[in-house]
């Protein structure tokens, strides 16, 4: 890191890799000798053209993308495809299954409930979110038009750890925070989608992945904007699409690529994970929230059972250089937020921090 850049553990938006912010630094005011901004391009242009299908080009080859399934980049993140997922996957049937594991799942089948009939496959609230249910406890729905689950738990630090079996009924997946940090049998799933703030652009967008035979069976309600088979026609530029953050996606995928690609993030997310829970294993002062075997290895939540205490660590350490170590308000405690890009460096240096102030306090 350079001296003036700080370890910046946000939930999201979060960190981006040094290189892509430097890369687009010195291509802000004049892209390739174009002599303008990307900012600035028409999204008709050539030049643009060749960015946004390099961009695509690249996440359905590192993502390992089957022709069956189409990229679609999204305005209005994973909050707006929690209203275009019912819109799009009700259909006639009008039910739909969803897993309950953390805020936003609860939040999407709210959303999915103004348009047809939610059905609760699981709910993880009766212990605070802090575990994520078997197989074998999931209440599944034979006629369900669709399961919804979000794969990583931001706020409560859980991730799923096997990908449920639905039999005949398509997987609907909210991936925003583990998308790009490990393989995935995209093959499985009806849909993924993500939030790109949290492992892959600046905010604004969100990467849909859908079975292109899931789209045009959309309710008659459904906006335009809205419509996956509108979008799949016109290649995600029916409307001018946020073409800045697809370019900084273009230059993360370059960037990932670099790192061995999604099988080489699995390995480096799984060492930098792995320092901060042995280090909370092997503490007196600081507890790991989550269930052991639902620990996620983007988001690490904690505490030490003394609310004064954690604000003297969240102070001390932000006082040292690790940024949004505070815990959300519906979990209190403390969270490190370890995407992508988060340094090894960055890693390592916390979990020090954290021996020293145990050591001190």
């Amino acid at each position: 890191m350079t001296n003036d850049r700080i370890f910046n553990f946000s939930a999201g938006p979060s960190m981006l890799p040094l290189s892509v912010l430097e890369t687009a630094a010195s291509e802000m005011t004049n892209y390739k000798g174009s002599g303008m901004s990307v900012m600035e391009m028409s999204h008709r242009s050539k030049v643009y053209q060749s960015i946004f299908d390099e961009t695509k080009a690249n996440f359905k080859r590192i993502f390992h993308v089957p022709d069956t399934h189409e990229i679609l980049f999204m305005q209005g993140g994973a909050t707006f495809q929690f209203a275009a997922v019912p819109l799009n996957l009700m259909g006639e049937n009008g039910t739909a299954d969803y897993a309950i594991t953390g805020n936003f799942s609860k939040i999407a089948s709210k959303e999915a409930s103004k348009y047809g009939k939610v059905n609760i496959a699981c709910d993880s609230s009766d212990r605070n979110h802090t575990y994520i249910p078997a197989q074998e406890d999931l209440k599944l729905t034979p006629d369900a038009s669709y399961f919804h689950y979000c794969a990583n738990n931001t706020i409560y630090g859980t991730e799923w750890k096997y990908v449920p079996d639905t039999g005949s009924v398509p997987l609907v997946c909210d991936m925003s925070s583990n998308f790009l940090s490990k393989p995935v049998d995209v093959s499985k799933y009806g849909i993924i989608y993500g939030g790109v703030q949290k492992n892959m652009a600046p905010a604004g967008m969100a990467v849909v992945i859908i079975d292109k035979s899931l789209a045009g069976h959309e309710l008659p309600i459904t906006p335009k904007i809205m419509n996956y088979q509108t979008a799949i026609d016109k290649d995600s530029m029916d409307n001018t699409p946020p073409c800045y953050t697809i370019y900084m996606l273009g230059l993360v995928l370059k960037w990932l690529d670099s790192q061995g690609g999604v099988e080489g993030m699995e390995k480096i997310k799984s060492k930098k994970a792995g320092i901060l829970y042995d280090m909370l294993d092997n503490s007196k002062m600081f507890k790991a929230i989550a269930d052991k075997e639902a620990r996620s290895d983007m988001n690490v939540t904690f505490r030490t059972g003394d609310e004064e205490l954690d604000a003297k660590f969240i102070k001390a350490a932000t006082e040292a250089g690790f940024a949004n170590l505070k815990g959300h308000r519906l979990a209190g405690g403390m969270r490190a937020s370890i995407y992508n890009a988060m340094p090894m460096e960055g890693v390592e240096k916390l979990a020090d921090f954290m021996r020293e102030f145990e050591k001190n306090n």
